[in-house]
């Protein structure tokens, strides 16, 4: 074990906690510039943050429930970004099974819970809403579902029967109120935020079952049958809207969400939470808020424009990249031509007389209206539902 993992009195967790605080520096830097107010309800994780780097002496005396509580804060506050902390397998499964669990397991448990309503508006753009009681839907929402299940596993195995008992109920209801969302967006006719919704829930669902999978949860057990592949088959427990949403996201919007590998590279994107990525593919506002923005510098405009063409190159079908550039250019002074000194002259070039570029002249407008048209037919091979 390395230095730097000793420091914290803590064996066999992983990446020491102050290395973490610099990978969260690194994608979130807008968390310690103040940008975001943390003192708000629900916004303590992000506080905890700040506290350890401005403390760094503090983490010598850590625990392993305090460890996992610095992972989860850390992972909560970039899950969001262009570069999420790699602790995922850590606060879904190893740190559960971690030689000294019986005396920590209680605490990672509420924590666990209380996570489940921390406020993660500031730290992602990935959102969806329940407009009658402004419930919010996001991929955080997975990356919940994803420590909860490993939690509950770990809670059966160490014969903590309330407490699993209480981490199912809260599992339970967290799959309630994406279903609600997704039954309100169809009653309101609202295609284009549940075309937003659909890839939210795909990914909540699908973090569960592959933690499901990774714990190797008996295929038998009621609790099993209750919550996995809800993206993917019919569930009596359910209404059929979660079966009819995942093939709707298959169709219209998985080669839309994925890593964003591109995106990485122009670092000025992580100066601000202003400029996290939304659902694709519409992020005409994502582009023209990048655009106009005075935290932004020309030459880093056009290096997101590069970035937004290199990721069509990779995802040919991924048209979000072509709305957020088309909104971008759009909103400068000369558009597209206003950048052409910042580009390589063979990226400029390119661009200009590429199907990317034909495809840009498409209109907001039309752009959302054929999506609503293909989802009015759109007939789930699953449910035999439509819109």
């Amino acid at each position: 074990m390395s230095k730097k993992s000793k420091k914290t009195g803590l064996q066999g967790v992983g990446i020491a906690p102050n290395i973490l605080l610099k990978h969260v520096e690194n994608t979130a830097p807008f968390l310690f510039a103040g940008e975001i107010e943390t003192s708000l309800p629900k916004r303590e994780y992000l506080a905890k943050l700040q506290f350890y780097k401005k403390n760094l002496k503090a983490l010598k005396n850590i625990d392993l429930a305090e460890y996992f509580h610095i992972c989860l804060c850390a992972h909560w506050t970039t899950a969001g970004t262009f570069v999420p902390t790699d602790v995922d397998n850590q606060i879904r499964e190893s740190l559960w099974k971690h030689g000294t669990i019986q005396k920590y397991i209680d605490r990672m448990a509420r924590l666990t819970i209380d996570s489940w309503t921390w406020d993660y508006s500031p730290v992602t753009n990935r959102k969806s809403y329940n407009r009658l009681n402004d419930e919010v839907m996001s991929t955080h929402e997975g990356t919940w579902l994803s420590v909860a299940i490993g939690a509950y596993c770990a809670l059966v195995k160490n014969k903590k029967k309330e407490l699993s008992e209480e981490m199912a109920a809260v599992i339970l209801a967290e799959i309630k109120k994406e279903e609600q969302i997704l039954l309100q967006l169809r009653d309101d006719r609202d295609h284009i935020n549940f075309l937003r919704a659909a890839p939210l829930m795909a990914h909540n669902f699908g973090d569960l079952n592959r933690v499901m999978d990774q714990w190797q949860m008996d295929e038998n057990d009621p609790f099993h049958k209750r919550i996995y592949k809800l993206g993917h088959r019919l569930n009596e427990n359910y209404d059929k809207i979660l079966a009819y949403t995942g093939s709707v996201n298959k169709e219209f919007s998985s080669k839309e969400n994925h890593r964003h590998m591109s995106m990485r590279q122009p670092k000025c994107l992580r100066r601000s939470n202003d400029f996290l990525i939304p659902v694709g593919p519409f992020m005409d506002k994502w582009g023209e808020d990048l655009g106009k923005s005075s935290k932004l510098e020309l030459h880093e405009k056009a290096e997101i424009v590069g970035a937004f063409y290199e990721g069509y190159k990779r995802q040919d079908q991924a048209f979000g990249y072509i709305r957020a550039f088309k909104s971008l250019v759009d909103s400068l002074e000369g558009g597209l031509s206003s950048l052409e000194q910042y580009l390589p002259f063979d990226v400029f070039a390119e661009i200009k007389k590429s199907k990317f570029m034909e495809l840009s002249l498409i209109s907001k407008e039309e752009f959302e209206q054929d999506y609503r048209e293909r989802l009015e037919k759109f007939t789930c091979p699953v449910t035999n539902l439509r819109f």
